[in-house]
Parts: structure tokens; C-alpha cells; sequence
């Protein structure tokens, strides 16, 4: 029989335990968060489940099954004011002002927040302080609620607080918990490694038992998990410094890689995946600087070979238009100016030492460049003489 195998047979699931608790899921969930019945973790990332021998602890208790299921028994605003014989806007400034605590929340369709206590709690707080169910509230309450006090979102948070502290012993798991009930802003103040917040990330605990899921609900939910007061953040931030104190020492936060070493060159927090970043062989790089990229390969630049000098200006003739067509009936056409000798090739560039001659061309024949160079003014010319008007000297091109 395999571990496994043995760890189920010694603990059940949460709603077998329920079932044989007499309890329903919202009571057994609470009886869990007041730690009432312990559970224990179940392998990675899996649920807490219940040992048998809790069960047949709890199953052994004289006043068995009442007494467990008023333990856990939850009343809203208008039972507990029945439950103090008081009126409901009364037990309201009570609890604001921190005489009671809530023990959860929930949030109705009008989106607004719907606090549920204790009933062992109410009945405790009526026969602690009588005098607060009658007459006026003292003048310290009176300026307080003047003041728009409200200690019940804070009220919850600390005994939301102790319910994770009290279900793990795990120094980063602790260390977590207090670092849900702060901003993520407020979170990356005090931890300045981004792999140790990856890893608080990672052993964030799970939300309440019955978050709203609509967008709008669920940011008034969240507002009401995270401290808001001055002296609450602040508190709970130095809670996390020592709680990081704690778990560093007894053991450092995971980082990618098989060394262990944080920073780790091309690899990413918290997936120890390589994102393919080396070095290339064969390039010196000088330590403990950063590197630098291998300089890149400049090919051999080769001569280019030198082009022959553009011809003379040549000017065009400022005669009339109608001495470009045939003077005469007799079909005879003026003969084309003659073509200007060819320049002379000039003598090749020299190659500077050290880089490769030119790659040899075949030589440009001088006659085909002429009849190009003859027919280019011939239509130019005849261009001007179309376009008529006062002719302008050019020079080519």
C-alpha cells in the first residue's frame, strides 16, 4: 500500500466529514475557520481533508451534536439585536465601534454588505456589558460614530488573519497570509525580490467561501480583504518583515534554475524555463562585467569600379523651330550634328592594399554610347521645337 493509499484510508473529505459532524457545508466551513475541527493538507495543491480520529474526537463530546452546531451558529444584524433585546441600529453602533465582531460577509443584490456574527458571541458581549443595551452610549462612542468609525471590515480581517495563521505552520505559508491582507503595492515595498513575491504569489491563500462573482461585487469584497487604516498597514507590514526574517532563515525562497541562484541568465522567475539566451562560442567576454553581444563580422569590401567622366555640355542651337524640318520639298533632311568623340577610358582606381580587386567588367564600346548620346539630343531637340515659345540654353543632361 502506497502513502497515498494509506493517508486516504486515515482521513476523509470535507463533506464526509460534514456529513458525520451533523453539519451543514456554510456550518462545517465555519467550524474549520474558528478551528474547531482540524484538518490536514492532502498533497500538492489539493484540499484539506479531516483525520479520522478528529472526527471521532469530536463525535465523543457529551453535548454532541448540539453543542458543536451552536458553536457554529451565525446570526445577522436583526437576530442578534433580538438576541440582546435591543434595537437593530443599536447593535449596529456596537459593532461598529468593535464591541462585536463579525465572523464573515456576504454582499445581497443591492451590492451592499451584509455582516453575520457569532451567536456565542452576541449572548458572551450582552452578559459582559449590560450597561452598553441601555440608556445612552457613552460620550467616547458618541464621538467615534460622529467620526464614521467602522471597525468591522478590520474586525474580520484579524480573525481571518488568525484562522490562516493558526491552519499552517509553514514559515512562507505564514508570511503569505499576512501579505494577502495588504496591496500588491504595499507587498512589493516590503519584498524586494521579485522571486520571493512569486513565491508568497504562489502560497497566496484562497479566497472566502462565497465571493460575489460579478466584476462590481467582487472589487467591494476584495476592498474589504485588504487593510485600509493607516495603523493596519503598517502593522501588518511589519508583521510580513519579521515573517520574511523567519522564513529566510529556516529556508530561502525557491529560484528557477538547478543552482538555486537568484538572477539566473535566461531564465524566468518562478517557471525555471531557459528563454534560449547563451553565450556564442568563441567570443571572449570579461567577468564579472555584463556581456556584451560578439561583434559582427564586417565582409571585405570589394573596389568599385570607377565610371567614365559624363560628356561636355553640349548647347543647344538657338535657331528657329522650322530649321529642324526639311528646308525643301525635296525630302532632303539636314544631317545630324556629328557625334563628339569618345572620351578616353580613364586609367583604373587603385585597389588599397589589403582588400580584393575589382571584379572584372567587360569594357563599354564607345559606339553604342555615341548613337545613345545622339539619339537623347535629337529628342530633346525636337521636344523644344513642339513645345514652341522662346527657346533656353541647356547644358546636358
Amino acid at each position: 500500500m502506497t502513502v497515498d493509499e494509506g493517508a486516504r484510508t486515515v482521513t476523509v473529505t470535507p463533506g464526509r466529514a460534514a456529513q458525520e459532524l451533523e453539519l451543514r457545508r456554510d456550518e462545517f466551513r465555519l467550524a474549520v475557520q474558528l478551528g474547531l475541527v482540524r484538518t490536514v493538507p492532502a498533497g500538492e495543491g489539493g484540499r484539506r481533508r479531516v483525520e479520522r480520529g478528529e472526527l471521532d474526537r469530536l463525535r465523543a463530546a457529551p453535548d454532541f451534536p448540539v453543542g458543536l452546531r451552536e458553536r457554529v451558529h451565525a446570526v445577522g444584524t436583526g437576530e442578534a439585536a433580538a438576541l440582546l433585546e435591543i434595537t437593530p441600529e443599536r447593535f449596529v453602533r456596537l459593532a461598529r465601534t468593535g464591541h462585536v465582531s463579525p465572523v464573515r460577509f456576504s454582499l445581497n443584490r443591492y451590492r451592499a454588505v451584509v455582516w453575520t456574527y457569532l451567536a456565542e458571541e452576541v449572548a458572551a458581549f450582552g452578559l459582559t456589558c449590560p450597561a452598553l443595551l441601555t440608556g445612552r452610549l457613552p460620550v467616547e462612542l458618541r464621538e467615534r460614530l460622529a467620526a464614521h468609525e467602522d471597525l468591522r471590515p478590520r474586525n474580520w480581517r484579524t480573525r481571518r488573519l488568525g484562522a490562516l495563521l493558526r491552519a499552517t505552520d509553514d514559515p512562507w505559508a505564514r508570511a503569505a497570509a499576512m501579505a494577502s491582507m495588504l496591496d500588491p503595492v504595499q507587498v512589493a515595498e516590503v519584498v524586494d525580490d521579485p522571486y520571493e513575491r512569486a513565491h508568497l504569489d504562489r502560497l497566496r491563500p484562497s479566497a472566502p467561501p462565497g465571493m460575489p462573482v460579478r466584476a462590481e461585487a467582487r472589487d467591494i469584497a476584495e476592498r474589504l480583504m485588504r487593510a485600509d487604516d493607516p495603523d493596519e498597514i503598517l502593522w501588518h507590514r511589519m508583521s510580513l518583515a519579521l515573517a520574511l526574517d523567519e522564513a529566510r532563515t529556516e529556508q530561502p525562497a525557491p529560484y528557477p534554475g538547478a543552482s538555486g541562484r537568484p538572477g539566473a541568465a535566461g531564465e524566468w522567475p518562478g517557471g525555471g524555463v531557459s528563454l534560449g539566451m547563451s553565450r556564442r562560442p568563441g567570443v571572449a567576454t570579461a567577468e564579472p562585467g555584463p556581456l556584451l553581444p560578439p561583434a559582427r563580422a564586417v565582409p571585405a569590401m570589394r573596389a568599385v569600379p570607377s565610371l567614365p567622366p559624363l560628356p561636355p555640355a553640349v548647347p543647344v542651337a538657338s535657331a528657329p523651330v522650322h530649321g529642324l524640318v526639311p528646308a525643301s520639298a525635296s525630302g532632303s533632311a539636314p544631317a545630324p550634328a556629328p557625334a563628339p568623340p569618345p572620351a578616353p577610358a580613364p586609367p583604373p582606381a587603385p585597389v588599397p592594399a589589403g582588400l580584393p580587386s575589382a571584379v572584372d567588367r567587360p569594357p563599354s564600346r564607345p559606339a553604342a554610347r555615341a548613337r545613345l548620346l545622339d539619339r537623347l539630343r535629337r529628342r530633346r531637340a525636337a521636344d523644344r521645337g513642339r513645345a514652341g515659345g522662346r527657346k533656353r540654353p541647356a547644358s546636358w543632361p
